[in-house]
């Protein structure tokens, strides 16, 4: 269990946690697309499950960690679907469309703001499904900015918690770490890093004023 030593930084995901869930832009963008989203999630389920139990890898693995092209990991998936009435779904761009309903949270934003001003370290961890990042703000937002395509490295890998550490010049246990998928939490608490399952900012928001980085 991490320790009790104060909490010097938060470290946050970007998708559904400063965007809205990511359930709501997929379930836009397979309306948009007219994609049979029975067989969207059945795709998913499998390649998801795959990239989080360690079995080797696949294309979410391979996105992630940047050994995959954005161009092939949506030649693969288009070529898993099809539409509403059995055609084809179009590669080119799909992972735009899929991200393209995110909305950033303000709340989180403010945050984020608040606790730096107060002298608290940040820092971004997140897994790059080649989605477009608001990185005009990430100067005031962040101290640290770790994307995992860029760094060889995904979450749940301790190495990629590591260096994100690293970056903030900070011990596991002086860290706070905030993501909406709990596999990723469970990996972060195991280096002594504190988890914070985010499923709404409000509640996050309660957990970062009980550590007392918010006012």
């Amino acid at each position: 269990m991490p320790s009790e030593r104060p909490v010097k930084a938060v470290i946050t995901d970007w998708g559904g946690v400063l965007t809205s869930p990511l359930a709501d832009a997929v379930a836009a963008w397979l309306a948009a697309d007219r994609i049979d989203a029975e067989r969207y999630k059945d795709v998913m389920r499998a390649w998801v499950k795959q990239a989080y139990d360690g079995a080797g890898t696949n294309p979410i693995h391979g996105l992630e960690d940047g050994s995959l092209s954005v161009a092939e990991f949506e030649r693969l998936l288009a070529a898993e679907l099809v539409t509403v009435d059995g055609g084809p779904v179009e590669a080119a761009g799909l992972i735009a469309r899929m991200f393209g309903a995110f909305t950033p949270v303000e709340p989180m934003y403010d945050a984020l703001r608040a606790a730096r001003a107060a002298g608290t370290r940040t820092a971004l961890l997140s897994n790059s499904w080649g989605n477009e990042y608001p990185r005009d703000l990430f100067a005031e937002l962040f101290d640290a900015v770790v994307i995992s395509a860029e760094v060889g490295m995904r979450k749940p890998d301790e190495r990629i918690f590591r260096h994100a550490l690293d970056l903030l010049g900070l011990d596991a246990a002086e860290c706070v770490f905030i993501d909406d998928i709990e596999h990723n939490i469970r990996a972060a608490e195991a280096l002594g890093i504190r988890g914070i399952h985010h499923t709404r900012p409000d509640t996050t928001i309660a957990e970062l004023r009980g550590l007392g980085l918010l006012p």
